[in-house]
């Protein structure tokens, strides 16, 4: 915990931006993008006092980050159902790929993975989090997340390839 505000304030600046880049990947959307960090920073700085010793900054408002998008999610769902309304969320529309380098190829299938699948990506391969890093923060064992990051790094192989994986099957008892 820092030692004074000034110091509170530093480190919380200097993460807004990595924050930033995370919730518009899982949003999609610049302005839902801004209102998650603001929410996360607000949350984040009312329980500042009870942040666990062990938990570094970064992992603590990644965490809070992910948690408020998951229960926006599940919020908007449950309003959606009680609206009658089970429209889709509209999809971004990304630039045509077809003139576009290999890398904007690879740019929009990430785009078309799910939100999940696109944070797990993030969170370990441009934020650098260890998988169990990872594991902490989204509360689920390591296998899971490496089981799940193989699913998602082998859906944007099949994207970038024009692809379309086939859709995950649960077994129902």
């Amino acid at each position: 915990m820092p030692s004074t505000s000034t110091e509170q304030d530093d480190q919380l600046r200097e993460l807004i931006p990595r924050l930033r880049r995370f919730a518009l990947w899982l949003t999609r959307d610049v302005h839902a993008a801004d209102d998650l960090v603001q929410s996360t920073l607000e949350r984040a700085l009312s329980r500042w006092a009870s942040r666990r010793g062990g938990d570094t900054l970064r992992s603590w408002l990644f965490t809070i980050l992910h948690r408020r998008f998951i229960d926006g999610q599940r919020s908007a769902k449950r309003h959606a159902r009680l609206l009658g309304s089970l429209r889709e969320p509209d999809e971004a529309h990304w630039p045509s790929a077809e003139h576009m380098a290999a890398t904007r190829s690879t740019l929009n299938a990430f785009g078309e993975l799910s939100a999940e699948q696109r944070g797990l990506l993030l969170l370990v391969v441009v934020e650098g989090f260890s998988y169990q890093e990872v594991a902490d923060l989204l509360d689920v064992p390591i296998g899971t997340v490496m089981s799940r990051l193989s699913r998602a790094r082998q859906a944007l192989r099949q994207l970038s390839d024009g692809k379309r994986p086939a859709p995950l099957l649960r077994v129902m008892k």
